[in-house]
């Protein structure tokens, strides 16, 4: 068992009761920039339309939902006791490069992709879509205030992203071919939403942004302390894998039906609850289905207040129902909106303090 730190920042799992969270910020968002790694995870159509649109502002009908929703998960957040930092607004459409290539920027909605919180260390994230090369740099006030107060601040080594990365002419998998990721292993990159913890524990899936130089980096810069399990997704476009596989509480993880084969989760977890999601509730409106940037199965992102309490979202009542009856307590919220800026509660959010010490939950 670890012993408490005097750090601002103490995070070691995905459920310990929540004190300090950072939520993401809609202001200037801008499509993302046009490159294989992005639209290898959307269907053709899509990846010509966002290339057709990249560099541009979202409609202002998306953004004014999206804020509306957000405002109100904050305002939950600290109706809850927790204290909710947010970024500096950018202006994502200046253009910027290396001596490589030139991008516009994307947002910055998603804190849980660029920074990983690993006990009292937050560490910025290699990753891997040019339009989010400097995206923690609208966090450095935050992360030098934490700092100041004793932190530990660590960034990964900042990527090329030159063609070396990036399989030529990649296309994904199609209906039972086996995945193909359009990654190489030419240098560390990963997100940290491909990530999930649980105390000395740390479980992965290898996707569209995380290579396996990037886990390597990882496990190597943790050291023999933490142990990191790669958790078998059958998503043809994976990427992260906050709605693949879910830790919720010591014993009990939530898995995706369409992606995960229980009989090949790793041994570790022969003792958990294995909680299969169940199907969505479908989504009706025409602009979300077209704007989305991630698959069906966000009623899986869900945020953990606490080993009982679970944000979850209002829309998808059958996930609602079914964290009753596994003994949790949903607090629905709508974050719908989110959507087309890159995830829900899980994605939107990155938990900086939960009440707890480093664990071992697994013998």
């Amino acid at each position: 068992m670890g012993t408490a730190t005097l750090s601002p920042v103490n995070s070691h799992n995905e459920w310990d009761p929540l004190e300090e969270i950072i939520v993401g910020r809609l202001d200037g968002a801008t499509i993302p920039g046009h490159h294989p790694v992005v639209a290898c995870n959307i269907p053709p159509w899509a990846g010509r339309l966002q290339g057709l649109a990249a560099g541009f502002r979202y409609p202002r009908l998306l953004l004014e939902r999206a804020q509306q929703e957000l405002d109100q998960f904050i305002g939950l957040l600290e109706s809850l006791d927790v204290t909710v930092r947010r970024p500096e607004p950018v202006d994502h459409k200046k253009r910027f490069g290396t001596p490589d290539w030139s991008s516009r920027g994307f947002c910055n909605t998603c804190p849980r992709d660029s920074m990983l919180v690993i006990g009292d260390e937050i560490i910025e994230t290699p990753m891997a879509w040019p339009c989010r090369y400097f995206e923690t740099h609208s966090y450095r006030p935050i992360l030098k205030d934490y700092f100041r107060r004793g932190a530990r601040w660590t960034a990964a080594p900042r990527p090329q992203l030159t063609d070396e990365l990036f399989e030529p002419g990649f296309r994904p998998a199609a209906a039972g071919e086996p995945v193909r990721l359009i990654l190489t292993e030419f240098e560390p990159v990963f997100d940290a939403a491909d990530f999930v913890r649980a105390g000395r524990d740390l479980f992965v899936t290898r996707s569209n942004v995380t290579n396996r130089m990037g886990i390597d980096w990882l496990r190597r810069h943790l050291g023999p302390a933490y142990r990191i399990h790669e958790i078998e997704s059958s998503c043809p476009t994976p990427m992260h894998i906050d709605t693949t596989f879910v830790l919720l509480a010591p014993g009990k993880v939530l898995v995706n039906p369409e992606y995960i084969d229980v009989d090949r989760l790793p041994d570790v977890l022969d003792t958990w609850d294995v909680l299969v999601a169940p199907e969505p509730d479908p989504i009706n409106e025409p602009l979300l289905k077209i704007t989305s940037m991630c698959g069906k199965w966000l009623n899986m992102n869900v945020l953990m207040v606490d080993e009982k309490r679970v944000i979850a979202e209002r829309h998808h009542t059958g996930m609602l129902r079914a964290l009753e009856k596994w003994g949790f307590e949903p607090i629905p919220c709508d974050l719908l909106h989110y959507a087309p800026f890159g995830g829900s509660f899980h994605c939107a959010t990155l938990d900086i303090r939960r009440r707890g010490t480093l664990e071992s939950y697994f013998d």
